[in-house]
């Protein structure tokens, strides 16, 4: 007789990776011995020396990359690719396991025709927020709205159910231009994700309920039913104990115990997720920022960003760590925070410097692994400066709606931050009133967070739910 099997098939990139094998990992933890569970792993142009560390071994080698495409189209196109390798592996895992549920990355569109003329129950996961999947499902109703690419609607506000009032300019990076295949791949999820059997999402209903709540009452589907929304979340990753074999092994060991003489939620940790970096002037904005502030911090800077406006280290930067703080940073800035500040090249472990007691600040870039690190996992509020990817609209319900965080105000354009506004926003979060409500509802989310988990928690429900309807398959 079969066993019963749960495949899952993650996006590339660490972020997706990491946090639909903790999907994989809660599935076995609770009803292991109900399920298998299967990955699918891809192995291709997108994957960062993180994900190379995460991974040990891959199934195939990746489908070619098309150089003339942009970066978001470039992912669909190598997804689309493979998904003949994922028809191909289902009809292989077929032979074993009785599938009771197929669930996919968001991303990966071109797996959906395939599980579903197999006849195998195909579900969504969703690793973001639910304003992002809220504004997902509202992106036909904005299609119709518009003839042109919302990148090009400076003064336009967007107006979607469960969220704040929304730039057009801040919508997910996919979206934003509208000749992008991209955009058409998001359009196609939007349709998918009312053809499913389910979607599943890392929040809990506790921290995002005025999304939820619109999607539930059906306010973000004009022009149908949408599937049943499952919160599965927070699901947070452990901190690896292989760690130890990172590069930057020396440095990690030395920030932690440099934050155990630090007074208590004294210290404001800035980092910009695994690949996110500035180019040199913004990186020299932010040292002014955190010298003229009188703040504690810990730094976590990457190589500098070859191109100012993609905010991210290029694929072709092999050493993350390869360069001089002296020639970045302000003249002098070294010697002036020594005795408050320290900067780390690359890497520190985010989640044991989130939840050292001395940590009581955050600047991030709104990736959602790392709003529930911070927030769920830590009670540590939150500077948003978002920079792709979904990050504005994640920094705008995180600011508006959950009041977990305050923003900066970027320049129009590139995103820049001055440094002047860096520290403003940095006083404001560590020692004014509004800094202190932050910090006392990330404190309440964290305590919330808990709660969830435990045995009449939401997401307890929620799994409890799914598992009852693969076993009725």
């Amino acid at each position: 007789m079969k066993k019963n099997g749960i495949v899952l098939y993650p996006a590339p990139g660490i972020g997706h990776l990491v946090s639909m094998v903790e999907l994989g990992k809660l599935i076995l933890s609770r009803y292991g011995g109900e399920f298998s569970v299967v990955i699918l792993l891809t192995k291709g142009p997108f994957d960062s020396p993180a994900t190379a560390s995460y991974i040990d071994r891959i199934s195939r080698p990746p489908p070619p990359q098309s150089s003339s495409l942009g970066r978001m189209a470039n992912m669909f196109e190598f997804l689309t690719l493979n998904a003949s390798n994922v028809l191909q592996s289902l009809q292989e895992i077929t032979r074993t396991f009785s599938i009771r549920a197929f669930i996919l990355d968001c991303f990966c569109t071109s797996a959906f025709p395939a599980a579903r003329r197999l006849g195998i129950p195909t579900y969504y996961y969703i690793p973001s927020s639910a304003a992002a999947l809220a504004a997902i499902l509202y992106l036909p109703t904005l299609d119709k709205q518009t003839s042109k690419s919302f990148k090009d609607l400076p003064t336009t506000v967007f107006r979607i159910p469960g969220l704040p009032p929304l730039p057009a300019s801040y919508m997910m990076e996919p979206v934003l231009d509208r000749d992008d295949r991209s955009y058409h791949e998001a359009l196609q999820l939007s349709m998918d994700l009312r053809n499913c059997d389910g979607i599943l999402i890392n929040t809990f209903d506790a921290l995002e309920p005025i999304p939820l709540t619109a999607i539930s009452n059906g306010e973000c589907v004009t022009d149908g039913p949408c599937s049943l929304v499952h919160t599965v979340g927070p699901l947070i990753a452990e901190a690896d104990k292989d760690d130890d074999d990172n590069d930057n092994t020396n440095q990690k060991n030395d920030c932690l115990p440099w934050l155990d003489q630090q007074p208590s939620r004294s210290v404001v940790f800035l980092c910009f997720g695994s690949r996110g970096s500035f180019c040199t002037d913004q990186l020299k904005e932010i040292g002014n920022g955190l010298e003229r502030s009188g703040v504690r911090f810990l730094w976590a800077m990457k190589s500098p960003a070859a191109d100012a406006t993609r905010k991210e280290i290029g694929k072709e930067t092999v050493a993350w760590d390869d360069f001089d703080l002296d020639d970045i940073l302000p003249e002098g800035f070294l010697e002036k925070t020594k005795n408050r500040g320290m900067v780390v090249k690359s890497w520190v472990p985010q989640q044991a410097v989130l939840r050292h007691p001395s940590v009581g600040g955050f600047v991030s870039h709104c990736g959602w692994n790392s709003v529930l690190e911070a927030a769920a996992a830590a009670g540590v509020p939150m500077v948003a400066w978002p920079l792709h990817a979904e990050q504005h609209l994640n920094k705008t319900a995180l600011v508006k709606d959950m009041k977990i965080a305050i923003g900066v105000e970027q320049r129009d354009g590139d995103g820049f931050v001055s440094g002047a506004e860096l520290e403003m926003k940095l006083r404001e979060l560590m020692s004014s009133e509004e800094g202190r409500e932050v910090r006392e509802r990330s404190e309440k989310i964290r305590e919330m967070a808990i709660e969830v988990w435990r045995e009449e928690g939401s997401s307890t429900a929620a799994l409890a739910s799914l598992v009852h309807i693969w076993n009725r398959v």
